[in-house]
């Protein structure tokens, strides 16, 4: 069954004093794209998340952000390097002195500077962990259930699509045996005209036209095309299906549908044929955000 690239899951869990929240997006993309968003704490474990990841989503350019929070106020303290902070400040009071420059604003600045403040950051213990990677697995299926719920919306899209097509080729079927004696006729008319019937060698004309339908057959071309469709719908509905094979598929059937038109040597054909383009198309478009 197919699963859409896009996908969203949503958890928390409590843990102590704190909260901690996991949220996963994703859209589409040719590989996966992964982009985390981690407390500090948490950063050695960012490849442990990273290698799960890999595991369960194949594809998207997916986002994951935990976040923690503390509802009591029990946030990391922050600290003041004092010394850090004068030397800024003098520097500041210094360079504004010799601009002439009030410098009103500079006790603020000197704060803003790199490392002045700095937050605590305690290192998570096991017991702590295992309830951020339980919340973590937690939003993780909701996003692998909201991912099949969007590929069975897209399933249904799909699956008509490719029944417009085989619909298409039905027409083209009923019209194709009118197509022998319209062209029949044509280069009867032709000849007559610019030889002369009686000059028409008949024979020689009859081996010419078996020779040019042949060429205009597209017996091959309606065998395989439903084959391929068949083998497509086939696809959809295995477990193993996928986007990038079913982008495959759908090169094939593409390919039929243009080599039908191009042969088709008829009006009304022609005018399916292009039909069953714009059904291809919007495949294509669906396909783009197939896992």
């Amino acid at each position: 069954m197919i699963k859409s690239m896009t996908g969203y899951g949503l958890a928390a869990n409590n843990f102590a004093n704190a909260k901690y929240t996991v949220e996963i997006k994703s859209l589409n993309s040719k590989f996966l794209e992964l982009s985390l968003k981690l407390p500090k704490a948490f950063s050695d474990k960012e490849l442990l998340i990273r290698n799960e990841c890999s595991k369960q989503i194949d594809r998207g350019k997916v986002t994951i952000a935990i976040t923690v929070d503390y509802p009591e106020g029990a946030a990391k303290l922050a600290s003041i390097d004092h010394n850090l902070f004068k030397v800024y400040y003098n520097q500041l009071r210094a360079a504004a002195n010799e601009v002439s420059d009030a410098g009103n604003n500079l006790f603020q600045i000197a704060l803003n500077f790199p490392e002045v403040i700095s937050y605590e950051e305690d290192a998570i213990s096991e017991e702590e962990w295992q309830y951020v990677l339980k919340t973590f697995n937690d939003a993780m299926s909701n996003f692998q259930l909201f991912r099949e719920d969007e590929g069975s919306v897209l399933l249904e899209d799909l699956l008509l699509r490719i029944n417009n097509i085989l619909e298409s080729l039905k027409q083209v079927e009923e019209n194709e045996p009118k197509r022998i004696p319209l062209i029949r006729e044509r280069l009867n008319q032709y000849l007559s005209e610019a030889v002369g019937r009686e000059n028409v060698d008949m024979n020689r004309f009859e081996q010419e036209l078996i020779f040019y339908i042949d060429k205009l057959d597209i017996t091959e071309e309606k065998i395989r095309l439903k084959s391929h469709c068949d083998y497509f719908m086939a696809a959809l509905k295995s477990p193993d299906a996928n986007g990038k094979k079913l982008g495959f598929i759908c090169q094939e059937i593409g390919r039929e549908i243009n080599t039908i038109g191009s042969k088709a040597n008829d009006a009304k054909i022609q005018q399916t044929v292009v039909g069953m383009k714009e059904e291809l198309e919007k495949v294509k478009e669906q396909l783009l955000n197939v896992l």
